[in-house]
Parts: structure tokens; sequence; C-alpha cells
């Protein structure tokens, strides 16, 4: 039994918990669409777009590429070292994101054609998305795991990734707000499974 109108999940958990693993495995689960909130920021920050000419005149044309798109590693450095420049910025940025997702939401929703709709973010709870989805998926992996995962495919010294773990939410704070919890350790057949038994608690 399909869902009787599409439902949005939003997925999230702590860096190197795997969320783009479960994200290709939905997608030949299930008929959805997947949105990164990484891609509709960089989406919003276009020429043309409602952030851009906001951001530039904020941050100066020094943070331009030579086409004329805002340089995320020049943005990044302007504002890395002023909290309140950054502050700034996302107030910018975070509600421009929250339009243009529930715009393609409702696009999604009004063409009928898939039962859920993912959206993925490091920062749902956060940002405040509790309020928009019908419900979080936390994907955990154990502590251990997420810091060999970042060491091997992001090069992240011990360091680096610990000031990363201090940043995030802790496991009890992700678990109290996600109604489902997807552990993913590392057996692809099992994170699969406990996927489609998520899915057919909601189908159900």
């Amino acid at each position: 039994m399909k869902p009787n109108k599409m439902k949005l999940i939003g997925i999230t958990g702590g860096v190197g918990a795997g969320k783009s693993l479960v994200l290709q495995l939905l997608q030949k689960l299930c008929r959805c669409r997947v949105l990164l909130a990484d891609e509709a920021g960089n989406e919003v920050k276009l020429p043309g777009q409602p952030c851009y000419e906001r951001l530039v005149e904020l941050l100066g044309r020094q943070v331009l590429a030579p086409d004329g798109t805002i340089d995320r590693k020049k943005m990044a450095e302007r504002i890395f070292a002023d909290p309140a420049l950054l502050e700034r910025v996302n107030g910018i940025i975070h509600p421009e994101v929250k339009r243009y997702i529930l715009k393609q939401v409702e696009e999604e929703r009004s063409k009928g054609e898939i039962d859920y709709f993912f959206l993925e973010a490091a920062l749902l709870i956060e940002c405040g998305y509790e309020a928009v989805v019908d419900e979080l998926w936390y994907v955990h992996a154990d502590p251990a795991v997420r810091r060999q995962r970042l060491m091997e495919s992001r090069g992240y010294s011990d360091e680096k990734v610990r000031q990363i773990f201090d940043s995030q939410l802790s496991e009890e704070e992700f678990r109290a707000h996600c109604r489902v919890v997807i552990e993913n350790n590392g057996d692809i057949r099992e994170t699969e499974r406990q996927l489609l038994a998520a899915l057919s608690r909601e189908n159900g």
C-alpha cells in the first residue's frame, strides 16, 4: 500500500554518519526525490537569485569568482573569523533556502509522481525544519566509525574530527528529535533492511 500523499522526511545525522549512502539506498527502494540543503544553499547564491546581491553588498566584490558567481572558498575565508558577519550571512541565506526547499516540495506535491521527498542536512534540527517536515530520520554511526570515515575520505586529523564532533548535536539530542533511527555502521544490507522496515511502517 502506498502513502496517501507525498511525505516530506528530513534526513539528518552527524558528519561521517553516512547520510549520502542512506539517500542512495532510498532512491533505489522507493519513488522519491532527494534534495540536499547544501545544494539549495548554492542555488540561492547564484547571480539573479534572491541572496546574490545582498551577499555581494555585505561581503564585497572580492568574494566573486572570475565568472561573477560567489566563490564559496573566498566567502568562507571572509566570514570564518567573524562570528557577527557569519550570523548576518546566515540570516540572509537560511530563510531563502527554506523558501526554495518549500517551493520544490510544493511542486513535487502538485505533480503527484512520488511518494517521498527526502531533505538532507546536518542542521535540520538547529534550523527549525522539524516544524516543516512530516518527520525526521536520524542516521547514526558509532563515533569510531565516523572518525575513521572522515580521516580516510577527507584526510581529517584527529583534532579536526574532535572539533567537528564537539560542534554538532549530541547523539541524545538527535535521538530526542527523530522518529526513526537508522544504524549505519558499515553493513549495507543491514542499513537497507532498516530502511525497508521504516518505509513499510510509513506505508502501513
